[in-house]
């Protein structure tokens, strides 16, 4: 369904819970809060589930919105492409998802009904769409909705930004909101330890296809030794991107021993970064996608450089 159709959905229903995506970026949570916000002004409860991995960064835009204890009548999914990307408490939940909202290719089709619009740079765009069919915007609600729309887009730089991306960005900054300080905390402030997780990346780095494809890795010993906490790493994908030559990325993060979360990061025009992790067992975008592996840190090297062959040979 399309986002007027997911619009009426919602305006039908009431009590109703918010689910957002393991390790949870500016995104889900952006646009899980913005409408939970938009359903409780038109009179209804709404709350999103605790996520128990939200970091420091993300804390202040929550505030009195999650709860655990809350038995709903309706749930919807936000930003989540696969129910494996459910947080566990959420797991409950797997088979009883009424409405997925979504910008992934590669969503699975999982919810009863199903708004998902890969055309968008950010699921926070979506949500700003459906948002305005449903209620007039408030200052708090169009904050949410820049965090979602700007953190995906990496601050409107990555090759997902379209002119609607910055659309939707200007219709945000007509309400007053601190946009200044959003930008600096998520796009111009860096912890100490970051800065040195980001030299462990530099110093690790392995080069690949004549020194176009790059990869590195932040082990538990990298994250213990640095005494790294999640939000010191947020957004670290985008690092070694940066790197002139480098035209695909890739860093994985150690979870547990031998288990190891990939994001890729591609020029889209030349390797599909989606494809690539759909034979990993994972998915996401054109430009950046991701999966999980197992093995050592080598053998998962191997894995990737596979997959991203295998592709190539197929273009």
């Amino acid at each position: 369904m399309d986002y007027q159709q997911a619009a009426r959905l919602l305006a039908e229903r009431d009590n109703i819970l918010l689910l957002t995506h393991k390790r949870p970026d500016g995104d889900t949570l952006g646009s899980a809060a913005a409408l939970c916000l938009a359903l409780r002004a038109m009179g209804k409860e709404a709350w999103l589930l605790t996520n128990p991995q939200v970091t420091g960064l993300f804390t202040g835009y929550l505030e009195g919105l999650c709860r655990e204890d809350f038995e709903p009548e309706f749930v919807v999914s936000v930003d989540v492409a696969s129910l494996g990307l459910l947080p566990d408490n959420a797991a409950p939940y797997a088979g009883r998802i009424d409405l997925a909202l979504d910008h992934h290719p590669s969503n699975e089709g999982f919810g009863g009904e199903n708004c998902v619009d890969p055309s968008r740079a950010a699921c926070g765009e979506l949500v700003y769409d459906l948002i305005g069919c449903l209620t007039p915007l408030t200052a708090e609600m169009a904050m949410d909705l820049y965090v979602a729309v700007s953190t995906d887009t990496g601050c409107f730089q990555y090759s997902n930004t379209t002119w609607r991306t910055h659309a939707v960005a200007a219709e945000l900054l007509k309400f007053d909101f601190p946009c200044a300080q959003v930008n600096k905390r998520h796009f111009r402030t860096k912890s100490l330890k970051r800065l040195r997780l980001e030299g462990e990346l530099l110093g690790g780095m392995k080069l690949y296809q004549g020194g176009t494809l790059a990869m590195a890795a932040l082990t538990l010993d990298i994250m213990e030794r640095v005494e790294a906490r999640e939000e010191d790493a947020e957004d670290i994908s985008a690092f070694l991107g940066q790197i002139e030559g480098i035209r695909h990325a890739a860093t994985f993060r150690e979870l547990s021993p031998g288990e190891f979360k990939l994001s890729l990061r591609t020029d889209e025009h030349s390797l599909n970064a989606s494809a690539v992790c759909a034979l990993l067992g994972g998915g996401g975008h054109a430009a950046a996608a991701g999966a999980t592996l197992t093995g050592t840190l080598e053998e998962v090297y191997a894995q990737l450089l596979a997959a991203v062959e295998q592709v190539q040979g197929k273009a």
